[in-house]
Formats: structure tokens, sequence, C-alpha cells
């Protein structure tokens, strides 16, 4: 009850309720013609191990799945490149300076906030950073921890985009 065809109800140009949707994927407004298309978000996940080769996971301090592990990183902002919102996002929630980033691999997501199902498309990026120190969290997180690749325990991984994330990082490297 969460995808845009059940929550969109009108039109968003001329507020008409005869907004339609055509196949799940986009709509139309009997009224003014308008349509409107139901696209992926951008996001951006950071894999950034420590001198000890462990992944830095961050604790999720607000919903969806507030208190589960998940990567450092967020939304691409509009107008922004990805490789941008990947360095913004680690200095706003981590306070790090990202000195290297390299893309392994992307996964869906559905990201269901505030009532609706926002469709995102998650890339995944191998970072490297100048120094942890002066490491904190802030923003959207509410803390951090570092964990041996083989040693994460996926039930405690806050969505099946970053698990897919983690577990073709591991492939890559050969852990499992």
């Amino acid at each position: 009850m969460t995808d845009p065809v059940d929550v969109i109800k009108y039109c968003p140009k001329c507020g008409s309720s005869e907004f339609y949707s055509d196949d799940k994927k986009s709509f139309t407004c009997g009224v003014c013609g308008f349509n409107f298309y139901v696209n992926s978000a951008a996001a951006v996940a950071a894999l950034i191990l420590n001198e000890k080769g462990e992944l830095l996971l961050t604790r999720r301090a607000l919903n969806p799945n507030k208190g589960m592990l998940d990567l450092p990183g967020g939304f691409v902002d509009p107008g922004e490149k990805v490789e941008d919102a990947l360095i913004r996002e680690i200095d706003e929630e981590l306070n790090l300076e990202v000195t290297s980033l390299r893309y392994l691999v992307s996964w869906p997501n559905r990201y269901v906030f505030s009532g609706y199902t926002v469709f995102t498309i998650d890339l995944g990026f191998v970072c490297e950073v100048k120094t942890f120190d002066g490491i904190g969290f802030h923003d959207d997180i509410s803390g951090f921890e570092f964990i041996a690749p083989h040693k994460i325990d996926n039930s405690q991984i806050c969505s099946e985009s970053i698990r897919q994330i983690i577990d073709f990082y591991r492939r890559d490297i050969g852990q499992k």
C-alpha cells in the first residue's frame, strides 16, 4: 500500500482526481494530459576499509530500519554527480575526506519513507579516506563500527540492496 499507484491520487499539475496509472510506472491526467513517470532515485554507498581490512558500517538513526547496519552514503541531489554526492555524504555523516573511489556495483532498492515507496538505484563504491582521525557520526546515523567483511551478520543489514552490495564486494575480494 506504499507503491506510487496506491498513494498518488491527484495530478500534481492541475490537482484533478482524474489521474490514472497506466502501468504502475506512469500516470496520465484525464483533464490536463500531464504525464508523470515513476523513476528510480540515485543513491550512493561507500565501502571503506580500515588498516585491518575491516569494513566501516554505520547505524541508522532514523526509520526505515532504525538501528540497523548500513553503508555510509545517501541520496544524490538534483544536478549532482554521483561521485560528488558520495564525497559530500561521507563528509556530512562521518567527517571523513575521500581520497579515491572506484565504482563497484549497483543494486535496485525499494525505500519506503513517509508511507511512500521511493524506488532507488544504489551505487556502491570502494573508497579510501585520508585518515580516520576526527571520525564522528552526524546527520542521519547514530554510530559506526568496523567489522571484518566475512563476520558481517547479513540479518543486521538495513536493506536488500546494501546486503547485495556487501556480498558482491566479499565475492570481489574472495571472502564469503
